[in-house]
């Protein structure tokens, strides 16, 4: 079929050949939480395995026998029973039955080397194969980029629909374009940063990885946490700026010798008697740990007016309630927001669930590091490996 825009060459469900009796081997990812219920390991958030049912039904509904394979933990290339694919097996079992689930893809130690011999033994006796597992897109695993070198294959609608919003941020996005980035290493989004600046029109930066962005401009910044291996880079980030980098003018920290993280009460409001609304100068012995009122406010400001807004990252220490202000202030002005909203998986997934806004959101991506990868380098090595096989489309050709 005909794509175009981000999904441009990308093989689609469409693409694959008559179905009917065919044996097709589905990349999903399952890697989900499990909690022990009366001596039994169980799934404890099924999300991700409901987030594949469309696509495993489709191809069920046109004839298909559907194998599904995943990754569950770290096994680091070895069988462990703690990581054994039973429980998921189960409550794929419960949500879509008739569909099988292999074993943990990374017992074997092929997956994660992209080894010959355990792409041949995955694919044997299959006619297709379909990827939906986003989260792992960015690994240039056997699961993930070995199929499309011997199978005949295609993205799941899951896949495609991350790819088709992900990639539309980064070529024709609704303005106001608004990026909201937080977290704690810099290390880990000075890409992204780099990447969106081209596009966006405003780019907010909160959290632990705003410091390094301060130290850069030479301000005083405490104890708080420092990358200096990357000042540089966010000075000339800053200076150079494509787009306005938004940084915090006050900041939440916590006294010299306060409480540690994480002991105060968490989930209730309080006054702390260790923290201190300070500004972007930060007094030796202080260390910030979320955005104040008033860049809460700038932030807010952008948000309302934008046509766009990307989220990824909490902008202070959300799980402590000390340092949670920050956070939710930006998750409910996203919400609020009247343009198209993504939330770039991870941590900010987490803030708009436990204030019960996800409904609110436009789009919530399934992969925060995928996502990440996406948006920095504009490809991914699944979507390298689907546009590589022998049914995938030319771009823009039906």
């Amino acid at each position: 079929m005909t794509t175009t825009g981000p999904l441009a060459g990308l093989p689609l469900l469409e693409d694959l050949p008559a179905l009917s009796g065919a044996r097709v081997l589905v990349r999903t990812d399952y890697n989900v939480p499990l909690e022990e219920r009366d001596g039994r390991r169980v799934v404890a958030d099924d999300f991700r395995i409901r987030a594949s049912l469309p696509t495993l039904e489709w191809l069920r509904a046109r004839g298909a026998e559907v194998t599904a394979c995943s990754h569950l933990g770290r096994p680091d290339g070895a069988f462990d029973a703690r990581w054994a694919m039973d429980p998921v097996a189960e409550r794929l079992a419960e949500l879509c039955p008739g569909v099988e689930l292999t074993e943990n893809l990374r017992f074997d130690p092929g997956e994660k080397d992209d080894a010959e011999a355990f792409v041949d033994r995955l694919v044997d006796g299959f006619d297709a194969y379909v990827n939906e597992a986003f989260g792992v897109a960015h690994r240039a695993h056997a699961s993930v980029v070995g199929p499309p070198r011997r199978l005949p294959s295609a993205a799941g609608r899951l896949l495609a629909k991350e790819v088709e919003v992900l990639g539309g941020l980064l070529q024709n996005p609704k303005r106001p374009f608004v990026v909201v980035l937080g977290g704690v290493k810099v290390a880990d989004k000075i890409g992204v940063v780099r990447s969106l600046a081209k596009t966006a029109d405003v780019v907010a930066v909160g959290g632990a990885m705003a410091f390094t962005f301060l130290v850069a401009l030479g301000h005083e910044v405490g104890s708080s946490i420092v990358d200096l291996e990357h000042v540089r880079e966010c000075r000339e980030l800053v200076v150079g700026q494509e787009a306005p980098i938004l940084l915090p003018s006050d900041v939440v920290a916590l006294e010299p010798g306060g409480r540690a993280l994480g002991a105060a009460r968490v989930g209730g409001h309080h006054e702390s008697l260790d923290t201190k609304v300070l500004g972007s100068h930060i007094p030796d012995g202080w260390q910030g740990f979320d955005i104040g009122p008033e860049t809460a406010s700038a932030f807010e400001e952008a948000i309302a007016t934008a046509g766009t807004v990307f989220w990824n990252g909490p902008v202070g220490a959300f799980e402590d309630d000390r340092f949670a202000e920050g956070t939710h202030r930006v998750a409910r002005a996203i919400a609020g927001c009247p343009g198209y909203t993504v939330v770039g998986g991870g941590d900010s997934v987490s803030a708009i669930d436990h204030l019960g806004l996800a409904e609110r959101i436009d789009f919530v991506s399934t992969g925060g590091g995928a996502s990440l990868a996406l948006l920095e380098h504009g490809d991914l090595p699944a979507l390298v490996a689907l546009r590589g096989a022998a049914n995938a489309p030319a771009p823009g050709r039906a």
